[in-house]
């Protein structure tokens, strides 16, 4: 048994190198002076620490933009999505309808349809509308393609979440709302927490749908789509970074967050 718990402990160690090294590799050479980072082969530890890449690179035209652009839109996608997807996962755990296994099996057929097939009915539909390069416009399609995870991860996250519990708060006086409020939601939290950090992480990654329906009010992956192709090899590791740093530091809060929870949640 003991053996077992080591192995296990192993491969996590394994796994979470796999995923830290690339990181720490993209934020050394991002604050690596230019001279060194040109060197053969590079150190692995830090020896010619500089801001200067990083720092032209937040200067540089539409970056600060677009990683205010990303922020503002992938926390509205979280709370839109959110808004939308617990109503529609509580109907699905709490009620039986007909049609209920088909209507779940569209809703993941609806990510299996490439964004590209609906670009130019999209840009169209949002320049008739006025949504063109607007972040009302980004947030309403990031939210579209956050839903079907939402509701479904919010569905499985209520069906572990006792009916008899509910019934007996309302049994005691309390409305369905309140014994909602008060009884499932603070038990559904860590499912709700691992459906906001997805929800995040999609809308801060999709760069298809920004490039396409966006020009002047693009996301940070949008806007490093457009300028990084001709780039140095300094700023395409200083972009990689600021890719990669802001969606990191969402996933630590809502992880720890999640971690605080799971013990509440019934299984």
């Amino acid at each position: 048994m003991l053996g077992k718990r080591w192995v296990v402990q192993l491969l996590c160690v394994l796994v979470s190198l796999f995923m830290a090294v690339p990181i720490y590799l993209i934020a050394l050479a991002a604050f690596t002076s230019r001279e060194a980072l040109n060197q053969f082969p590079l150190p692995l530890l830090p020896t010619s620490l500089s801001s200067e890449t990083m720092g032209t690179f937040l200067r540089s035209t539409g970056i600060v933009g677009g990683l205010i652009n990303s922020v503002t839109i992938g926390l509205s996608t979280v709370v839109l999505a959110l808004a939308i997807g617990l109503p529609a996962g509580y109907a699905l755990a709490r009620h039986a309808f007909r049609g209920k296994d088909v209507y779940q099996l569209g809703l993941l057929l609806t990510r299996a349809l490439p964004i590209v097939v609906l670009s130019v009915p999209l840009g169209r539909t949002f320049l008739d509308l006025g949504l063109y390069d607007t972040s009302y416009g980004v947030t309403l399609l990031h939210t579209a393609l956050a839903l079907p995870t939402t509701i479904l991860i919010t569905s499985a996250i209520f069906l572990g979440v006792s009916h008899e519990q509910e019934e007996a708060a309302m049994i005691f006086g309390a409305t369905p709302l309140a014994a909602f409020v008060r009884v499932v939601l603070p038990q559904a939290l860590p499912g709700i927490a691992a459906s906001a950090l997805f929800t995040f992480v999609l809308s801060w990654n999709e760069v298809l749908g920004a490039s396409i329906l966006t020009l002047g009010r693009r996301t940070l992956p949008a806007q490093l789509l457009a300028t990084l192709a001709d780039s140095p090899l300094a700023f395409r590791f200083a972009g990689g970074l600021a890719l990669v740093l802001p969606a990191l530091i969402f996933i630590l809060i809502v992880r720890r967050y999640l971690l605080n929870m799971w013990g509440t949640t019934l299984r």
